[in-house]
C-alpha cells in the first residue's frame, strides 16, 4: 500500500542566484499534523512563478521515496531531506513508470487526479546545488508529477494512498515525460496522450504540435506568448554567409533606401517566404565585422533580393549603408530565415505596421497581390507624413490588384488634407477608428513596428476577439526575454562583457548588435549573452526544454552537455553549447 510520508510547504521567497534575484517557492519543508489541501494548493504553501507552477492543474507536486534513494546513490549525497525536490507530497510508492495520467487517488479526506509530469525547471537544480538536475530528472525517467484536487480535505503524514480510478489509455508519467522531451517518439503513445481528458492544457498543446510534426513552440506551462524563434522547416538556402553583389540602391524617402542584391554568378536564389529577413555582415570600420538583420521588402525575383534600410542617426551600420555602400559592392549575406511569415489559409488578413515596420508586411502584400488572393485584406500603416511614407504608391498599387482590399493610412504630423487619397487620415489609429474598420474576429493579423505600437494594436485585437495565436508580431530588436522566476530589473542596453577581453572566436549577437570574443570563462553561449545583457530565453538551462533554441546564422558549436534531443538543423540550444568557430546568433 502506498503511503504519504511527508507534507511539505513553503512560501515564495527571493533567492540570490548568479548575480540575480529569483522569486521561488522551491524551498519546501515538512510540517507536522494535518494540513488542508484546497483547489489551488496546500495551506501554507505557495509558488513564486504561477506561469510554470501551481494553479488548479498543478496544485500539488508529488515525489517518491524510491527516487530519493536513487539520487542519493547517483549524486553521492546523504543530505536529501524531504521537500528538497520542491514536492508537496513525499510518498512511498507511486513510481513514475506505474502512475498514469488521469489516475485518481484518495489521501486522507482529499481526492486527487494526476495531470502531468513535473515541468523541467532550473530551480530544482538551484535547490539541490546540482545545475544539471532538470536534465537528469528526464534522462533517468524520474520527474515526479502534479495533482489536481478533486475533493478538498485534510491530509497528513502516514495517510494511506488508495487508488480510486485508473486513467484512460494507461499512459504512465514516465512515458508522458519521455514523449515530450526525448527522441524516437512512439506515435501510438502520442495518440493515447491526446485521448486523456485529465492531461493539462499546456502538455496537450505540445502534443498537438508534435502530432503535426512540429517542435513544441514553447515549454508547456509557461506564458501564452510563443517563443517565436522556431525556424520554418526546410533546409537553409546556404550555410553561413556568402558574398552577394549590390545591384542597385533606390531611395524611397529621405531616410529609407532599398538595396537590391544579386548573386555574383547569376545563379537562381532560393525562394524566401514573405516576412523573412536577411542577415547582412559588413566591414564598417577597423572593428570586427558588424551583423544586422533586415526584412525582405518584396517578393524575391529569381536573381534578386530586396531589403530596405532606414538611416538611424546614431546607427553605425545604417549610416554606412546610406553613405558608403554603392552598386557593385560585395556584401556578405546569410540565407533568408525567420518565423514571421505569411501563412496559407482562407481567413481574412490584417497587415498592420508603423514606419520601417512596413517592410515584412509589404513582402506579404506582394505575395497576396501576385496570386490575386481572394481573402479580405486590411492594410493599416502609420507614418510621420507623406514625405516619410515609404512605399506609399507601391502598396496602394498592390492593393488595387486584390478583390477585397481595405486601405487605411495615418499621418501623425501632417494635417494637410489628401482629397485624392480618401484612405489617408491625420493622427493615429484609435479604438473607435480600428473598430470601424470591421476587422473580423477570425482574421490573421501581422504586426510590425515599435514595441509600444504593437502592444497597443495587439491589445485592441485581443479585446476585439482575435485569438492570441492569430496575432503575429515581428521585432527588429532583440526578442523579449523569457527568464522564469527572475525578478525584473531596469533594462540595460547590450554591451561588451565585463572583465578581460576573450581570445577565442568572435561571437555576434545579431539582433542586439554586439560582437565580442569568446572566453572560456563563460560556461555557455547563454552565459556570454547574459554577461552582455543580451535578452535571453530559457527555462531548464540544461538542454531539455528547448526554450533557449536560437537560429545559428553562421558558425559551428559543440555541446558541453549533450541535449536529450537535438534541435532542428540551423538552430542551437545556447544554454549548453560553446563555439568551435566564429558564430553569429539571432539574439
Amino acid at each position: 500500500m502506498a503511503r504519504l510520508l511527508s507534507v511539505n510547504v513553503g512560501a515564495p521567497k527571493d533567492v540570490s542566484w548568479q548575480g540575480r534575484t529569483v522569486h521561488t517557492g522551491a524551498w519546501k519543508f515538512p510540517v507536522c499534523g494535518a494540513r488542508m489541501v484546497r483547489r489551488l494548493n496546500v495551506d501554507g504553501d505557495g509558488q513564486g512563478d504561477l506561469a510554470g507552477h501551481g494553479g488548479e492543474i498543478r496544485a500539488v507536486l508529488v515525489y517518491q521515496l524510491q527516487s530519493y534513494r536513487h539520487w542519493e546513490k547517483q549524486l553521492g549525497r546523504n543530505d536529501l531531506t524531504f521537500g528538497i525536490f520542491g514536492e508537496n507530497f513525499t510518498v512511498d510508492g507511486l513510481p513514475d513508470d506505474e502512475v498514469c495520467i488521469g489516475d485518481r487517488y484518495r489521501i486522507g479526506e482529499a481526492e486527487f487526479e494526476v495531470t502531468q509530469p513535473r515541468v523541467t525547471c532550473y530551480r530544482v537544480g538551484m535547490r539541490l546545488g546540482e545545475p544539471a538536475m532538470a536534465s537528469l530528472l528526464v534522462a533517468h525517467h524520474r520527474p515526479g508529477f502534479y495533482l489536481r484536487v478533486i475533493t478538498e480535505g485534510h491530509v497528513q503524514a502516514g495517510d494511506e494512498i488508495v487508488q480510486t480510478r485508473k486513467g484512460p489509455e494507461e499512459l504512465s508519467v514516465a512515458d508522458t515525460d519521455a514523449l515530450l522531451y526525448l527522441p524516437d517518439r512512439d506515435p501510438a503513445k502520442l495518440r493515447k496522450a491526446l485521448n486523456i481528458p485529465a492531461l493539462s492544457p499546456g502538455w496537450r498543446q505540445s502534443f498537438i504540435d508534435l502530432a503535426d510534426a512540429q517542435q513544441p513552440a514553447q515549454e508547456p506551462g509557461w506564458p501564452g506568448e510563443r517563443a517565436g524563434s522556431q525556424q520554418p522547416r526546410g533546409e537553409p538556402g546556404w550555410p553561413g554567409f556568402k558574398a552577394m553583389r549590390v545591384a542597385r540602391i533606390v531611395p524611397e524617402t529621405p531616410a529609407v533606401a532599398s538595396i537590391y542584391l544579386s548573386t555574383t554568378d547569376g545563379t537562381a536564389l532560393p525562394e524566401a517566404r514573405p516576412g523573412q529577413y536577411l542577415s547582412v555582415r559588413l566591414a564598417v570600420d577597423d572593428a570586427a565585422p558588424a551583423v544586422r538583420s533586415y526584412s525582405l521588402s518584396s517578393t524575391p525575383a529569381a536573381d534578386t533580393y530586396r531589403i530596405s534600410v532606414k538611416h538611424e542617426s546614431h546607427g553605425r551600420v545604417s549610416s554606412y549603408i546610406h553613405a558608403t555602400l554603392h552598386p557593385g559592392d560585395l556584401v556578405d549575406i546569410a540565407a533568408p530565415r525567420g518565423a514571421f511569415v505569411l501563412e496559407a489559409g482562407t481567413r481574412p488578413i490584417a497587415l498592420i505596421s508603423a514606419g520601417i515596420g512596413a517592410t515584412p508586411v509589404l513582402a506579404m502584400l506582394h505575395q497576396l497581390a501576385a496570386t490575386r488572393d481572394p481573402r479580405p485584406v486590411w492594410w493599416i500603416h502609420v507614418a510621420h507624413d507623406r514625405a516619410h511614407h515609404a512605399f506609399a504608391d507601391e502598396a496602394h498599387a498592390l492593393l488595387t490588384q486584390l478583390p477585397q482590399a481595405h486601405e487605411h493610412v495615418y499621418y501623425t504630423a501632417e494635417a494637410t488634407p489628401h482629397p485624392d487619397e480618401p484612405y489617408v487620415t491625420h493622427g493615429r489609429p484609435t479604438v473607435p477608428t480600428l473598430t470601424a474598420m470591421g476587422i473580423p474576429a477570425d482574421a490573421d493579423a501581422y504586426l510590425c513596428g515599435p514595441p509600444a505600437f504593437m502592444d497597443g494594436v495587439g491589445s485592441f485585437l485581443r479585446d476585439h476577439g482575435l485569438a492570441p495565436e492569430r496575432i503575429h508580431t515581428e521585432q527588429f530588436s532583440a526578442l523579449p526575454a523569457i527568464n522564469p522566476g527572475v525578478t525584473p530589473t531596469v533594462a540595460v542596453r547590450p554591451h561588451q562583457p565585463p572583465g578581460p577581453t576573450g581570445t577565442g572566436p568572435l561571437i555576434t549577437f545579431a539582433r542586439s548588435g554586439i560582437t565580442t570574443r569568446w572566453s572560456p570563462a563563460h560556461a555557455s553561449l547563454l552565459d556570454l549573452a547574459e554577461a552582455c545583457d543580451v535578452p535571453t530565453r530559457w527555462s531548464c538551462r540544461t538542454g531539455v526544454c528547448h526554450t533557449c533554441i536560437t537560429h545559428l546564422v553562421a558558425g559551428d558549436i559543440t555541446y558541453t552537455t549533450p541535449p536529450l534531443e537535438l534541435p532542428e538543423e540551423g538552430t542551437v540550444l545556447v544554454c549548453c553549447s560553446r563555439p568551435t568557430t566564429e558564430v553569429v546568433l539571432d539574439l
